[in-house]
């Protein structure tokens, strides 16, 4: 069980199913979470036994999808408390990556670009999202990929160089 150095009374643990924990989260936050039978693995944050964040994983081949972080603190908190526990519940998703057989994860930013710039996605094209993972509520798309995979400039499909017309 890992825990925050900023955040003593925090720790880190994975979530099990049913998901009933983290969907009430989710639903108290106002935040869209996927079908509970379409969650394959998510991470918690717990203050002793109450659940305080929550990041949810569906998952279509080598690639997963992550819902969230969610995460409440109370009202006498910093913002910032909420921000180190959403890289923390990042941080242990993709510590997980390798084991779990998964080399890309896509996440839709949500306003927590910062979070996830800084462990490592980037903005990608929807078009590189797998099919099963799409129509999912959101704008944008972010990615991440395990390892020495990079993504390349052009698209699925694109032509790797452009011939410039001359006139």
């Amino acid at each position: 069980m890992a825990r925050s150095k900023a955040l003593p009374d925090v720790s880190y643990r994975a979530l099990t199913p049913p998901w009933a924990p983290a969907m009430d989260l989710f639903r108290f936050a106002g935040a869209w979470a996927p079908l509970p039978e379409s969650v394959v693995s998510g991470w918690g944050a717990w203050e002793g036994e109450q659940l305080r964040g929550a990041l949810l994983a569906e998952r279509a081949g080598a690639s997963a999808m992550l819902h969230g972080p969610v995460v409440v603190v109370p009202p006498e908190a910093s913002p910032e408390i909420g921000i180190e526990v959403a890289d923390q519940l990042v941080a242990e998703a993709l510590s997980q990556a390798q084991a779990a057989g998964i080399g890309t994860f896509f996440t839709r930013p949500q306003g927590l670009d910062r979070v996830w710039i800084r462990s490592g996605f980037i903005p990608v094209p929807e078009v590189e999202l797998p099919p099963a993972l799409r129509e999912r509520p959101g704008l944008g798309l972010f990615g991440w990929r395990g390892g020495t995979a990079l993504w390349s400039a052009a698209g699925r499909g694109a032509p790797r160089a452009r011939q410039v017309p001359t006139r």
